[in-house]
C-alpha cells in the first residue's frame, strides 16, 4: 500500500537536505547535503518547482556549486518526479566523465536513488555510462556535437551544462541547444536549464540567454549600515604585503568586512530581478559569494593573473562570472615599428632561452629566433630569409647553420636554439619531414596548423604520415589569439620586443591578419582573415611560441643558472623538457 501513496510535496532544496549525500571522491565536504551552507543556492534549485518557469539560466563563476545544483535536480526527478531527462555536455567524453565521476557516486551514496536505478552490472538494467533507466523515466547524456543522439528523443527536462564550451559549428542538423529544445515541445511542463561560466562578450551563449531572462542578482546586507548591495570585485580590499587577509568594504558606509562578516551577509541575502519575467528565470553570481573560497585566495588569483591578458581573461570568466571584452582589435604596423629597440650585439641580459619558428615557401624558408625571459617577455633576436629550392639540400643546410648559431649572453654564456617548429604545410612537406626527422634530438619538430575553437596550443604528436615523423598539431586560432594578445602588451610580462634592424616589410607582415566577427547558423564567432599576401613574419612568430610551448621549461630556474654560473662553468647546458601532469600546454 505504501507504493500507492503520492510522493511528499518537497522542493528540490528540501529534497536535497533530506535525502542527498555528497560522495567523498566528488566533494571536499562529503556527507549530508546542507543548502544553508550556500543559501543563494536555494532559490536557484527551487525555481524548478515553479510551474510558471519554463527555462532557468545560471551564469556563474566556478566554485559556486553549480554542478551540485544540477545533480540535485536530477536526483529529485529520479526520486519524486520521474520523467525523461537529457543532459548535454560540451563533448561526449565529458558526458562520460560526468556520469562516472558525479552521477554514479551520487546514486550509490544516496539510498533513495540506489533503489530506483539498477546497477550497471545487473542483467538488462538499461544502466550504462550514457543512459540511466528508472521507473517512469530515463536520463541520457550526450555531447554537444552529437545531433543524432538528440533528434529522436522526446524529453521533459533538458539540462545544458557549460554551454559556452559547446561546439561553435553545432551539428549538421543545426544548433544542439535548439535541437534539444525541440525535443521538449510536447510537454506543457517542460524545464530547460542552461548553465555556464561566460566567455567572450558578444559571442557568449550564457550571457545572451541571461540578458533575455529576468536577470536575478543576489543582494546582501551590510551589518553596519544595513545597505543591500551586490558583491563586486572593486570593493575587495587587501594589503599588497598581506593579501591573504583580504576583506570587503561596504559600498555605502565603507565599513570593513572580515571573512565572517562576508559569510554572514551571504546567509542573509536575497535574489532580486532587474528585468521583466517572461518565463525565464536568470541567475548571475560570482565567486565572491562562494563559501569555498576566501577573499585572500581570490586576491592571490588576481595578483597572479593580472599581468597577462590570457590569464586575466580566465580570472574574469571563472571568478567574476563576467564575459571578456576584447579591445583594441587592430594593431597598426607603425605602432609596432615605433617600439623597436637597440640592445647591441649581445643578447639582452634577461634572455635565458632561445627558440625558433620556421615557415616554408616555394622559393625560400624564413626563420625567426626568439629569446624568452623569466617573465615571458620575448625578444625577436633575428629574422632570417634563406632563398633557394626547398626540394634541394642546400637551403636546409643553410637553415641548419642558422639554428646552430651561438649567441653571446652578457654573462659570458653562449646560448643556442633549444627548440624549433617547422611548418609542414605547403608544397614541400616531405622535405620538412626529412629535415626534422634527423634532428629530433635537437628538438626540431614538424608542425601542422589545425583550426577550431578551444584547441590546444600544441597537441599530441602523430606518426601517421608518409615520413613517419612526429607531427605536432598546432591550434591555429589558439596560438594566434595568444600571440596577438602579447603584441598588444606595451610594457611588462608578456611584452614582445623588436630590434631596430628589422625592415618595414617585417612589421607589415606582423599585421597581415585580422580577427573578424562572422555569424554561422546565427552563432557569432571570430575568425582570422589574411589581409595581405605576405605573412611569413607573423607565421614564424607564432611557430616560435609553439616551439616554446613544446619545451615546457621553468624560465626562472634557467635565468638563475645563467646569472649565478662562474665564468668557467658558463656553458649552455641541455634542457630537459618537463611534462605537466601528463598533458600538453593549453590556453
Amino acid at each position: 500500500m505504501n507504493n500507492l501513496r503520492p510522493p511528499p510535496k518537497l522542493t528540490v532544496s528540501q529534497f536535497a537536505d533530506q535525502y542527498r549525500y555528497l560522495s567523498s571522491e566528488a566533494s571536499a565536504e562529503a556527507g549530508k547535503w546542507n543548502t544553508s551552507r550556500a543559501e543563494f543556492q536555494r532559490e536557484m534549485m527551487d525555481t524548478i518547482n515553479n510551474p510558471d518557469v519554463e527555462q532557468i539560466v545560471i551564469m556563474s563563476s566556478s566554485q559556486i556549486g553549480k554542478t551540485e545544483l544540477l545533480l540535485n535536480m536530477i536526483a529529485y526527478h529520479i526520486a519524486f518526479d520521474p520523467t525523461s531527462i537529457l543532459m548535454i555536455q560540451p563533448t561526449l567524453q565529458m558526458a562520460g566523465t560526468f556520469s562516472k565521476n558525479r552521477i554514479s557516486p551520487m546514486i550509490r551514496d544516496s539510498a533513495i536513488l540506489t533503489d530506483k536505478v539498477q546497477p550497471a552490472r545487473s542483467r538488462d538494467s538499461n544502466n550504462t555510462i550514457y543512459a540511466k533507466s528508472y521507473k517512469g523515466g530515463s536520463l541520457d547524456l550526450v555531447g554537444s556535437n552529437s545531433a543524432s543522439s538528440v533528434s529522436s528523443r522526446p524529453v521533459r527536462v533538458l539540462l545544458c551544462d557549460e554551454v559556452d564550451r559547446y561546439s561553435v559549428m553545432g551539428t549538421s542538423e543545426g544548433d544542439i541547444i535548439q535541437l534539444g529544445k525541440r525535443r521538449t515541445s510536447n510537454f506543457y511542463n517542460r524545464k530547460i536549464i542552461l548553465t555556464s561560466t561566460p566567455t567572450i562578450k558578444g559571442s557568449s551563449r550564457i550571457e545572451l540567454a541571461y540578458e533575455q531572462s529576468d536577470q536575478r542578482k543576489y543582494y546582501v546586507p551590510c551589518q553596519e549600515c544595513g545597505h543591500h548591495q551586490l558583491l563586486e570585485w572593486k570593493n575587495v580590499y587587501w594589503n599588497e604585503k598581506d593579501y591573504k587577509n583580504a576583506g570587503y568594504t561596504c559600498e555605502s558606509c565603507g565599513s570593513f568586512w572580515s571573512e565572517a562578516n562576508r559569510l554572514a551577509a551571504i546567509k542573509n541575502g536575497y535574489w532580486k530581478a532587474d528585468g521583466e519575467f517572461n518565463g525565464t528565470a536568470g541567475f548571475w553570481i560570482n565567486a565572491l559569494y562562494s563559501p569555498w573560497n576566501t577573499l585572500g585566495e581570490l586576491a592571490e588569483l588576481f595578483i597572479n593573473s593580472k599581468s597577462l591578458p590570457e590569464t586575466l581573461k580566465v580570472f574574469t570568466n571563472t571568478v567574476l562570472a563576467e564575459s571578456w571584452e576584447e579591445t583594441g582589435e587592430k594593431i597598426q604596423e607603425n605602432e609596432l615599428r615605433e617600439r623597436a629597440e637597440s640592445w647591441g650585439k649581445k643578447l639582452p641580459d634577461d634572455v635565458c632561452l632561445l627558440v625558433a619558428g620556421v615557415d616554408t615557401q616555394d622559393d625560400r624558408v624564413e626563420a625567426t629566433i626568439l629569446g624568452f625571459t623569466r617573465s615571458e617577455e620575448v625578444y625577436v633576436i633575428d629574422h632570417h630569409i634563406i632563398y633557394g629550392d626547398p626540394s634541394g639540400a642546400q637551403i636546409w643546410e643553410d637553415l641548419d647553420d642558422v639554428l646552430l648559431k651561438k649567441y653571446k649572453h652578457p654573462t659570458g654564456v653562449e646560448l643556442t636554439v633549444k627548440s624549433t617548429c617547422v611548418d609542414s604545410g605547403g608544397h614541400h612537406t616531405n622535405s620538412v619531414y626529412s629535415f626534422c626527422k634527423t634532428r629530433m634530438s635537437r628538438r626540431v619538430f614538424a608542425i601542422k596548423g589545425v583550426g577550431g575553437k578551444d584547441r590546444a596550443m600544441v597537441g599530441r604528436p602523430s606518426k601517421n604520415n608518409v615520413g613517419r615523423v612526429h607531427l605536432y598539431p598546432v591550434g591555429s586560432d589558439t596560438i594566434k589569439n595568444h600571440v596577438y594578445g602579447r603584441l598588444k602588451i606595451e610594457e611588462g610580462p608578456g611584452q614582445i620586443h623588436f630590434p631596430k634592424h628589422l625592415d618595414v616589410e617585417y612589421f607589415a607582415q606582423l599585421t597581415s591578419e585580422e580577427r573578424v566577427e562572422r555569424f554561422t547558423r546565427g552563432i557569432r564567432k571570430t575568425e582570422w582573415v589574411q589581409k595581405r599576401k605576405r605573412n611569413e613574419a607573423w607565421d614564424c612568430l607564432c611557430y616560435g611560441y609553439a616551439a616554446f610551448a613544446l619545451l615546457n621549461v621553468n624560465l626562472r630556474i634557467l635565468h638563475e643558472k645563467i646569472h649565478r654560473a662562474k665564468p668557467e662553468e658558463k656553458k649552455d647546458k641541455p634542457i630537459r623538457p618537463q611534462r605537466r601532469g601528463g598533458s600538453w600546454m593549453e590556453i
